[in-house]
């Protein structure tokens, strides 16, 4: 069976099978956050009506390019950071962090990092990382399931910060070339 999904001039969307005996139409209303259910009745229903642990959103941010820093404070690393909306302000945010990351060379710097919810720190992704002695960039991975309770834009980050020499993410402490890609992913969770 195909299925031909057209717009109609009120905003909502229609799913039609092809002009054969038994064709059936469905319009959907054009309303912000509702799905539709794969029952034959094709019930639409609001994502607050959907069971605990749901997935009601995804949103990611790949970073392609290296950042670096000396800073012995933690700093917000360009580019690797993510905002949601949540729609209910009972909803868990699920928040995923993989990172193509580097201490100093040969392990004389240690990279401490943190992921924070606008500027309020929630979560410790890792602290004691070094460098191997071949100046390679190592993993860097963490997840946390935060409770931010708001249906406010929320933005989530990393951040990281050295003892004094060179540390950071995509690169390597000896060649700021870039060596690998970061991301961080976050997903509304239903509470």
């Amino acid at each position: 069976m195909s299925i031909v999904l057209q717009g109609s001039t009120s905003g909502s969307v229609t799913l039609q099978e092809p002009a054969v005996a038994g064709t059936t139409v469905l319009t959907l209303p054009a309303v912000s956050g509702t799905i539709l259910t794969t029952g034959s009745s094709g019930q639409v229903i609001p994502k607050a009506a959907l069971p605990t642990g749901s997935v009601l959103q995804v949103v990611q941010t790949v970073k392609t390019d290296a950042f670096s820093t000396t800073s012995t404070s933690m700093v917000d690393v360009t580019g690797l950071s993510v905002t949601i909306t949540p729609t209910s302000a009972t909803s868990k945010i699920l928040v995923q962090l993989t990172c193509c990351s580097m201490g100093g060379r040969t392990n004389v710097v240690t990279m401490y990092t943190q992921i924070v919810r606008g500027s309020t720190f929630i979560y410790d992704a890792g602290n004691g990382w070094g460098a191997p002695a071949n100046d390679q960039p190592t993993g860097l991975v963490g997840t946390y399931l935060d409770s931010p309770a708001t249906t406010s834009a929320t933005t989530y980050k990393l951040q990281i910060r050295g003892d004094g020499a060179i540390v950071g993410i995509n690169r390597t402490a000896s060649e700021a070339g870039v060596k690998g890609y970061s991301s961080i992913t976050v997903m509304e969770i239903a509470a």
